[in-house]
């Protein structure tokens, strides 16, 4: 990879927009929910997952609905709501986000993903 095609990669890479927004973590077989908020909705599914894998997951009560759901094939992510409003400044988006995660967990009654 020569010089410009490189400087071009990444110039995409920092230019690609990140999915924000509201998730959640389910055991399938009890319903238990965790939900959360994040910036980065694919880099949280990765963190979330691994740790859970790794059995080192700082939400203990998390960690423990994984292990009885029997790992990743009893425990599912998905994405509530994405964040689509590009207008909004770094505090509008926080805003947002903690005003739409608390709204998710009343909604399901979940405990928090973090």
């Amino acid at each position: 990879m020569d010089k410009t095609s490189r400087r071009d990669a990444v110039r995409q890479y920092k230019e690609r927009k990140v999915p924000m927004g509201i998730f959640a973590l389910r055991s399938v077989s009890t319903g238990e929910t965790f939900v959360g908020a994040s910036r980065n909705l694919d880099g949280q599914r990765n963190s979330s997952l691994f740790s859970l894998r790794l059995g080192s997951h700082r939400n203990k009560a998390m960690q423990a609905a994984y292990t009885a759901a029997g790992g990743e094939a009893g425990f599912e992510f998905v994405v509530l709501e994405q964040l689509e409003d590009e207008d909004l400044g770094p505090i509008g988006r926080d805003t947002w986000l903690k005003e739409r995660e608390r709204h998710w967990r009343g909604e399901l009654s979940a405990q928090s993903a973090i």
